[in-house]
């Protein structure tokens, strides 16, 4: 079972039964999947660059990415529809922890200049994130990177509001950046 596995059954749910009052377990929210998702810069012009970026998000989150096509055609990008222009993949159960583990312990603390994630909760207890770069996962080589590129990163939970999803993202301990006002207070 992996480490935040335990965690969340051990800790966190017992924590946010009292918190939010929940009569039962099961009533309490997840983690449901983590989507990683690469949108590839370039794709247009060489397929080869959606390849490489593929080939690296394979590595990070340790499941084949499925490369993802234009929908419709738009002229002004030089696009068809079919073209293949990004890469994705869904992680889910033991991957998820693995992968949610790793970025919150490893990934997060190479970032220059870090002072905490922004809110970027969607309403209904979902959170995403943006990284610049690919090379901050410690499986990519830095010499095989042929070009750098980011990617967002959507953890989706069964909470209803945004404040249960922190809840629960607080227990696995995101680095959440801290309200203006309880900063001045200590």
């Amino acid at each position: 079972m992996a480490r935040l596995a335990e965690i969340y059954t051990n800790e966190i749910i017992p924590k946010l039964q009292e918190q939010f009052e929940y009569q039962n377990k099961h009533e309490v929210p997840a983690v449901t999947k983590i989507v990683v998702s690469m949108g590839v810069e370039g794709a247009v012009e060489s397929r080869s660059k959606v390849d490489s970026a593929a080939r690296d998000l394979t590595m990070i989150t340790g499941q084949k990415a499925v490369i993802t096509k234009a929908r419709k055609s738009v002229a002004g990008f030089r696009l068809r529809e079919g073209m293949p222009i990004g890469c994705m993949t869904t992680l889910r159960r033991e991957r998820m922890y693995e992968f949610l583990d790793r970025l919150i312990a490893v990934v997060f603390p190479r970032i220059r200049d870090f002072r905490g994630l922004k809110d970027n909760f969607d309403g209904r207890g979902n959170f995403s994130i943006g990284l610049n770069e690919q090379s901050l996962f410690p499986e990519i080589d830095l010499d095989r990177v042929e070009h750098t590129q980011g990617m967002n990163i959507t953890i989706v939970t069964s909470a209803r509001t945004d404040e249960e999803g922190r809840a629960l993202l607080n227990g696995f301990g995101m680095p959440f950046r801290r309200p203006k006002n309880e900063t001045e207070e200590n």
